[in-house]
């Protein structure tokens, strides 16, 4: 398969297999308010010995991977369950499909995979009876490896996932999920348990676990491939790199262990004019396809396993006060997106949900989007990247500061950078918004401490992309001046960042929201030094018509109150000399906060193209781009 060219359903796009199987669909369900499923083995109710509960505890359907408190779930209750179970059938012939080959040569049989998108928050997976994967952090993938737990002759199994989510617990990290009873100001309903998709695979003993790329616009790309256990002797690795019929590039190296880093030189990449026709940018997002092969060493070796992927060559950083895209400034147009939707809640309804909200982000003349407190569906930046949208990649916040929260935090943040730090779409880290976690940051040191390690991590892992330590103000070690300025009067924003002195002013005290925007002497000295360009991250968060309850930063009352004060507030940081970038609030109304430029339907409170010329001031702007051109 080309990865690039599939139609966005399969759940894992950078690491594609042709034979899997997706589990969404029907579940049994069942809360369990009393905690008492493990003690009355719960997992064994319904599988091979009966046993278990009296009576069967999962009195409940739902449809996943939507949650609980979703209508799309079939139970839409929002109350509080902090603990939930889910219980399906598998056939056998789907966790181990006709025609799957043992692999002899490493002594295994075929592994059976079940994957989880995203469990929210604590996961214990089991199958037939068996403890297989235990998870923690509600964002981040896993993979249970059920081979050994498979009843021989079985025709069925029975897969059971049990979830603990605390509405209560503010060191765990739940971004928007309100932990009042009800959605209030800007935080909404809960999502519990399963959020995204849940399927299987079935691969060999030495399969790839984990394929990441890293582009170099000048000569090609590095492919990072781990293997799921180290190889019982040396292997050889095969990796070709293709623009649609044209193979651009193919090199093999020896794999010896767990873990090989293979150069991928592209030789087109050298030529200037051939190099610009294979970049990936968002007004011609090129994507390339890549297959790693691994195999038994020898001309003729066996295959061991083959995986497809793709690649964006591009490069992303931040230099002479501007935001650099493949090396050249580039001023990013952006808008935050929630992420969230009245159907759904945090999941998604799937691939055309996803690649509608990339096709109407950019009709509305945005190249980038900021999906906020949330780590999104991996299938939501495979369509940014092929139809060509820049992403700041973040994730949800903790609202306590200790060591479970510093943990907690830590782990799954560095466990989403590594899930998402191929995608080309993907250009900005920010690991932390607004001090959400570390309220005391100006007075602790050790909320600075933690702000300044989480973007010295981000870079470790990966520094091949700007970092913002603390998005809004109070920065730490950021590699851009993200200010969230709300002020609803377009004068003040062209009086703060229309010159240098206003905005020296700005810097020298307290910021829009009378916080800092930068607390440590470094980090003043990059603001000072134009290192760190400054882009205004959140404005506007204009309301139109609003009813009562709704929350919104600045309420309008008529199509031509709103139009006009948002053309005269993007037009004000638009024809600033200083600001490199910007991210309106919001792309769509979400629950009671009405600040969408789209209403919670989808449908535009102006039309597109006016939209467009507001965002962009170009008459001409705001086709949307979509994969077939």
């Amino acid at each position: 398969m080309r990865a690039s060219e599939q139609d966005g359903t399969y759940p894992r796009p950078m690491l594609c297999r042709e034979q899997w199987a997706s589990l969404d669909g029907a579940w049994d369900f069942g809360y369990d308010d009393a905690a008492a499923g493990e003690r009355e083995v719960w997992f064994a109710v319904g599988g091979p010995d009966g046993g278990g509960a009296a009576a069967d505890p999962f009195d409940r359907r739902i449809t996943v991977p939507f949650p609980p408190e979703s209508p799309a779930s079939g139970v839409g209750e929002t109350g509080r369950h902090p603990v939930v179970w889910y219980r399906r059938r598998v056939p056998h012939a789907v966790l181990v499909p006709d025609g799957a080959a043992d692999d002899p040569a490493d002594g295994g049989a075929r592994r059976a995979l079940i994957h989880f998108g995203a469990v929210d928050h604590r996961a214990r997976v089991w199958l037939d009876g068996t403890l297989v994967a235990e998870h923690v952090g509600g964002q981040a993938p896993f993979t249970a490896d059920v081979t050994d737990a498979l009843r021989p002759g079985a025709a069925e199994h029975v897969l059971v996932v049990r979830a603990e989510d605390d509405p209560a617990e503010l060191a765990q990290p739940r971004g928007k999920q309100d932990w009042q009873d009800r959605p209030h100001a800007v935080w909404y309903e809960r999502t519990t348990g399963i959020w995204q998709s849940v399927w299987t695979e079935s691969v060999p003993a030495r399969h790839v676990a984990d394929l990441a790329w890293t582009t170099d616009p000048a000569r090609g790309v590095t492919a990072e491939i781990t293997l799921a256990r180290p190889a019982a002797g040396p292997l050889a690795v095969d990796v070709v790199i293709s623009r649609g019929d044209q193979v651009l590039a193919r090199t093999s190296a020896a794999l010896d262990g767990r873990r090989a880093r293979i150069d991928v030189a592209i030789p087109a990449l050298r030529n200037g004019i051939d190099r610009e026709e294979l970049l990936w940018r968002p007004e011609r997002p090129v994507l390339l396809d890549a297959r790693v092969t691994v195999r038994e060493p020898g001309g003729s070796g066996a295959e061991v396993d083959r995986v497809d992927s793709y690649v964006g060559v591009r490069s992303a950083g931040v230099g002479r006060g501007a935001f650099l895209l493949n090396g050249q400034p580039y001023f990013v147009r952006s808008v935050l997106n929630q992420g969230y939707r009245p159907h759904t809640l945090l999941a998604n309804a799937g691939t055309a949900e996803l690649r509608r909200e990339v096709e109407l982000t950019k009709a509305m003349g945005f190249n980038a989007t900021r999906v906020h407190q949330k780590a999104e569906d991996p299938r939501f930046l495979f369509w940014a990247d092929r139809l060509g949208l820049l992403v700041w990649g973040e994730t949800a916040a903790t609202y306590d500061f200790c060591g479970e929260a510093v943990e907690s935090l830590t782990r799954e943040w560095l466990d989403l950078v590594r899930r998402d730090r191929s995608h080309p779409s993907v250009v900005t880290w920010v690991p932390i918004n607004e001090s959400w976690g570390i309220s005391d940051i100006v007075r602790e040191p050790a909320q600075a401490h933690f702000s300044v390690a989480l973007a010295h991590l981000t870079r470790a892992l990966d520094p091949t992309r700007p970092v913002v330590s603390n998005e809004g103000w109070e920065h730490t070690d950021s590699d851009i001046l993200g200010v969230h300025d709300y002020t609803a009067d377009p004068a003040v924003l062209t009086a703060r960042y229309g010159d240098a002195a206003g905005f020296d002013a700005l810097l020298a005290g307290p910021g829009p929201s009378g916080r800092a925007l930068s607390i440590t002497a470094r980090q003043a000295e990059r603001f000072a030094a134009g290192d760190a360009p400054l882009m205004v991250t959140e404005f506007g968060g204009l309301s139109l018509g609003a009813d009562e309850g709704d929350f919104a930063y600045t309420y309008t009352s008529s199509d031509t109150q709103y139009a006009a004060l948002l053309r005269e507030m993007f037009g004000a940081l638009r024809d600033s000399p200083l600001v490199a970038g910007f991210c309106y609030t919001q792309f769509m109304d979400t629950a009671q906060e009405t600040n969408g430029l789209l209403f919670a339907d989808g449908s535009p409170k102006l039309p597109l193209e006016s939209i467009s010329e507001i965002v962009t001031g170009k008459k001409e702007a705001g086709a949307a781009t979509t994969a077939d051109e």
